[in-house]
C-alpha cells in the first residue's frame, strides 16, 4: 500500500493528465484507426479518423448517456456507430434520415422518389482494384455529391433494395464502397442512440500495403 501511495504521488501530474485524455476521448474527441475498406474512397484502409463526439450529443464520459442534445445526423454526414446489431463499431454515411423513403436499383440511389445523379470521377491507388476493378461515380444528391466505389465482377445481391422507409429514432447508413459494405442493408436501421459521433477529418494515413508508410496527401484532409 506504501508502494502505490508513493508511485501516485510522484505521478499524480501523468495520471491526472491521462484521465483527462480518456475523458476527452470519450466525450469531446476521438481518433479511430478504419480496418476495412467499406467507405472507400472516401476513407482508405490505414486511415486514422477524426471523430467529433460533440457533433450530435454532450455525452456523459465513457457511457452512450446524453446530457445535452446538440442536433441529429444530417444525409450524407459520416458517422461513427458502436452498433448492437453488428456487434462492432461501424464508420458509415447516412443515406436515410427519419421518415425518409428510400431505394436502390442497380445501385442508383432514390430518396423520397427522387433518383440521384452520378457522373464519372478520377480515383486512383486503391488496393482493393487489383483483384476486384471498380468503376468510380460522383453521386449527386439534393444534399450534395460524394464518390461510390461500384465493383465491375462482384456485385452485391443488395445492388436492388427497398423502398423502405426510415422509422422515427433510427437511420438508414450505407458505405461508399457499395458492393462491399455491411450496413442497413443487412442489419437493417440503426438506432439514433447508437450514433456516438461524425468523422470530420483524416488525421493520418498509413498504408498496410506499403509497410505502413504515410500517405502525405492525406493528412489533415476533409472528409465529405
Amino acid at each position: 500500500m506504501q508502494l502505490l501511495r508513493s508511485f501516485l504521488r510522484r505521478n499524480r501530474g501523468f495520471l491526472a493528465f491521462l484521465l483527462c485524455m480518456l475523458v476527452f476521448r470519450s466525450a469531446v474527441a476521438d481518433w479511430n484507426v478504419v480496418p476495412t475498406g467499406s467507405m472507400q474512397p472516401t476513407i482508405r484502409i490505414g486511415d486514422r479518423i477524426v471523430v467529433d463526439k460533440m457533433a450530435y450529443d454532450m455525452r456523459i464520459p465513457f457511457t452512450h448517456v446524453s446530457l445535452l442534445h446538440l442536433g441529429d445526423p444530417k444525409r450524407g454526414d459520416i458517422v461513427v456507430l458502436e452498433s448492437e446489431a453488428a456487434g462492432e463499431r461501424l464508420v458509415k454515411r447516412v443515406i436515410g434520415v427519419p421518415g425518409d423513403m428510400v431505394a436502390l436499383r442497380g445501385n442508383r440511389l432514390f430518396v423520397n422518389g427522387r433518383d440521384a445523379h452520378y457522373r464519372p470521377t478520377h480515383v486512383t491507388g486503391i488496393d482493393d482494384d487489383t483483384t476486384d476493378p471498380a468503376d468510380y461515380v460522383l453521386e449527386e444528391t439534393a444534399d450534395g455529391g460524394h464518390p461510390v466505389r461500384l465493383s465491375r465482377f462482384h456485385a452485391s445481391p443488395m445492388r436492388d433494395f427497398g423502398p423502405v422507409v426510415v422509422p422515427q429514432g433510427r437511420y438508414l447508413l450505407m458505405g461508399d464502397n457499395r458492393d462491399n459494405s455491411a450496413d442497413s442493408r443487412y442489419y437493417g436501421f440503426f438506432p439514433r442512440q447508437e450514433i456516438t459521433g461524425q468523422a470530420t477529418r483524416v488525421a493520418v494515413s498509413l498504408d498496410p500495403a506499403n509497410h505502413y508508410l504515410p500517405r502525405h496527401g492525406r493528412y489533415w484532409s476533409k472528409l465529405e
